[in-house]
This record gives structure tokens, C-alpha cells and sequence, in this order.
């Protein structure tokens, strides 16, 4: 496999937590006699990029299908995010009834609502149909098609649409082609215009041994420091950065054309280099060793519950997020 930033060839695992089936395809009940398909779940680590990146084995078009079971709305607490978002970015860069928002991986219009209130133009790019529908329900336009060049060219060379505000949140991650889509948002982006994107920080992953949001959506886990070089590569210059306590632990990127000399450099940015450059982001040694981390935990928790069942007790477990199947497919736990 290569690097899907640099393409240099891969040598090094990062963590290979065997095999798992795709952590969102819920069975259903007449599925539950039939086999059930796993794929293998190894990451590795890019020795020149610092990529953290998934071998693809379940397609994303598989994952993200039409009868996707993700809703963005689900979570309250995910709603007040997005809320808090738009009336942070609705002040900082001055939006209005003549500005356009549109935001990568909408899901069911969580978050384009809130501008929507404000009457700031808005238009959602939506794979899963299902979800899409809700968001359509919502007033809110939404083309259900995979982000990437071929997309944001049609956008702005035939429907002359250009992005004010162009956010993602949690779709970074979930790409295969990080680069066609870094690529697409240079083009869908106006010229003084601003884009933003959460994903969760792999410095947290790797500090605080969160190896279960390692999963098949999650083809790359990112550091400040790739990512930058990512988004300079396709003439996108890094100009803020927000760390933000989401998902155990995200950063909240802001970029900028390189020639866009509108807006200045925040201090932010150099020192999250920093503080990733101390932790030893750049070397390999930083990576190593997190297979045993997880190993730990995998043995203390499967340890736990045969303590637990030899006790005649009872364990309850309370929610679905997708990183609960990784750590009981992980761990080897049935029912």
C-alpha cells in the first residue's frame, strides 16, 4: 500500500487490531444466523508524511450507502456544537444574507439549520440519501453526491457557486482520496473566502490510547502537522486553529487561499506546531508502541468480565457509538 498523501510506499503498523466487521452495518434480525463479513483493521504510519492512514478494504461507498444509519440530530449535546459554530463563525467573519455557507457531509441539516435561521444562504453536500431527505425536509438544498474535483468544478464552472464559508465536520477523516477532496474545496472556495474543518486530533488518539475511533469510515487519523502539509500542497495556507474538546479530543482547522492576503496568521498555529514537534509528531518512536496499549486494555477488560461472570454478576453497557464495536470486536466479546 502507499501513502494516500505522499505515496510513499508503507512499511510501518501503527496498530493492527485484527479483523472487525464495518462498525455502523447493523444487522438485522433475518441476518443474524448468516455469516457476517469482517474486514481486516490495520493501520500504518507514513515514515515520510506522518499519515496515519487504514488500508481500504470496505469501500466507502459501501459504507456510506443509501440506508445510512448515522443522524447527525440524534445528539443534543452535538446540536449545541453546532449551534455555539454557527453563531461563533457568523460573528468572526461577518456573514450574511449575501453570504453562501455550504457544508461537506451535512447529514440531516444539524448545523445548516442554525444559519438558515439567520437567513445566510446555505447548501449541504449529503452522500447518504436518507439523511439527505431530512435536510431536503428542512428547507435546505442538498446535492446527495460524494465530495471531490469532479463535484466542486461542476459547482462553480456551471452552476456559479463559490463558498464564503465551506466547513466539514468529522468528513476529513472519512475520505479515501484526501487529496481530490482537498483539491475540490481550493476550487468550490471564493477568493477571500474561508473554510473549517473538525476531525478528531490523533495526538489524543495516541496520548490518551483511544484506539477505538480506529474504524473502516476512519481511513486517516490526523495531526496538525500532515494536515498542513496537505492543505499547502493544493495552494490552501492554515491561517487558525482551535482545539476543542469533542470526541475525545479535536482540532478546529481554518484555511485560507495562500494568495488571500486578507487575513492574518493566528499564534495559534505555531504553537500547536510546537507542542506536537515536542511530543515527537515527526518520529516514528512516538508511534511505536501503541499496540501494547491496547493490548492492555484488551486484557484487563476481557479479564474483568470472566472476574464478573465467575461472580454470577451482571455487566451493562449503555449506547451504540460506533467505537464500542471496535473495542468488543477487539476485544473478542460476545454476547
Amino acid at each position: 500500500m502507499q501513502c494516500r498523501f505522499c505515496n510513499t510506499e508503507l512499511e510501518h503498523v501503527f496498530i493492527d487490531l485484527i479483523n472487525s466487521p464495518a462498525s455502523n452495518s447493523f444487522l438485522t434480525k433475518e441476518q443474524l444466523n448468516e455469516p457476517e463479513t469482517f474486514f481486516p483493521l490495520k493501520v500504518y504510519t507514513c515514515h515520510n508524511c506522518y499519515l496515519v492512514q487504514v488500508d481500504e478494504y470496505k469501500k466507502s461507498d459501501a459504507i456510506f450507502d443509501s440506508d445510512y444509519v448515522y443522524f447527525s440530530s440524534y445528539s443534543t449535546s452535538w446540536l449545541a456544537h453546532a449551534k455555539q459554530y454557527t453563531e461563533l463563525m457568523t460573528e468572526k467573519f461577518g456573514l450574511n444574507e449575501d453570504s453562501q455557507v455550504i457544508e461537506i457531509a451535512s447529514n440531516d441539516g444539524y448545523l445548516l439549520q442554525y444559519f438558515k435561521e439567520k437567513n445566510i444562504p446555505v447548501m449541504g453536500i449529503e452522500p447518504t440519501a436518507n439523511t439527505a431527505e431530512v435536510a431536503t425536509g428542512k428547507g435546505i438544498k442538498t446535492i446527495v453526491e460524494f465530495f471531490g474535483v469532479e463535484l466542486a468544478d461542476r459547482l462553480r464552472n456551471h452552476w456559479e457557486v463559490k463558498a464564503d464559508l465551506l466547513l466539514g465536520n468529522n468528513v476529513l477523516a472519512h475520505v479515501p482520496d484526501i487529496v481530490d477532496f482537498v483539491q475540490g474545496m481550493k476550487i468550490l472556495l471564493a477568493d477571500t473566502g474561508v473554510i473549517t474543518m473538525e476531525f478528531p486530533h490523533l495526538m489524543q488518539l495516541i496520548d490518551n490510547n483511544q484506539f477505538d475511533t480506529i474504524y473502516h469510515e476512519h481511513f486517516s487519523y490526523l495531526s496538525f502537522h500532515t494536515v498542513k502539509q496537505i492543505f499547502e500542497a493544493q495552494g490552501l495556507e492554515l491561517f487558525d486553529v482551535d482545539e476543542i474538546p469533542t470526541h475525545g479530543g479535536s482540532l478546529r482547522i481554518y484555511a485560507k487561499h495562500s494568495e488571500d492576503a486578507s487575513k492574518t496568521v493566528s499564534e495559534n498555529v505555531s504553537k500547536l506546531i510546537e507542542k506536537e514537534r515536542k511530543k515527537g509528531i515527526a518520529s516514528l518512536d512516538y508511534y511505536s508502541g501503541f499496540q501494547q496499549k491496547a493490548l492492555k486494555v484488551k486484557l484487563d477488560i476481557t479479564s474483568f468480565l470472566i472476574e464478573q461472570k465467575r461472580a454470577g454478576k451482571k455487566v451493562a453497557a449503555y449506547g451504540a457509538a460506533a467505537k464500542g464495536n471496535t473495542l468488543l470486536n477487539y476485544c473478542g466479546i460476545k454476547k
